[in-house]
């Protein structure tokens, strides 16, 4: 797989591999799902709006939580990528990107999901 690189973030969009997004989105297995729509609410990471990269169990996922880290990750969700065997950083939306970027040019198997504003 070509590492995926987030060349820049910025609130309310981001710019991947050369095409800009506004709305949130996840990153599996390379793809960009774009937008993301979350069932449980726009501030909250749950896994029913993860279970995609829940079940390709990347070695990392990244989960950024906004430009000022207003989203709230639910401990089922941590749990739920605990047991699926997958590392998970949490931080606000700029830092998570830069380490989405160093790992993916390092060759892990990495997923994100973005919140692009607050």
């Amino acid at each position: 797989m070509v590492p995926m690189r987030i060349d820049r973030f910025r609130f309310g969009g981001v710019r991947i591999d050369g095409v800009s997004y506004s709305k949130d989105l996840i990153i599996v297995g390379g793809v960009v799902h774009c937008p993301w729509w979350r069932t449980a609410g726009g501030h909250v990471f749950a896994p029913v709006d993860l279970a995609n990269i829940i079940e390709a169990a990347p070695e990392v996922v990244c989960l950024g939580t906004g430009a000022i880290g207003m989203v709230k990750v639910e401990e089922a969700t941590i749990e739920a990528f605990e047991t699926a065997g997958t590392r998970v950083i949490i931080d606000r939306t700029g830092a998570v990107i830069e380490e989405f970027n160093r790992l993916s040019a390092g060759g892990e198997n990495v997923a994100a999901a973005l919140h692009l504003t607050c």
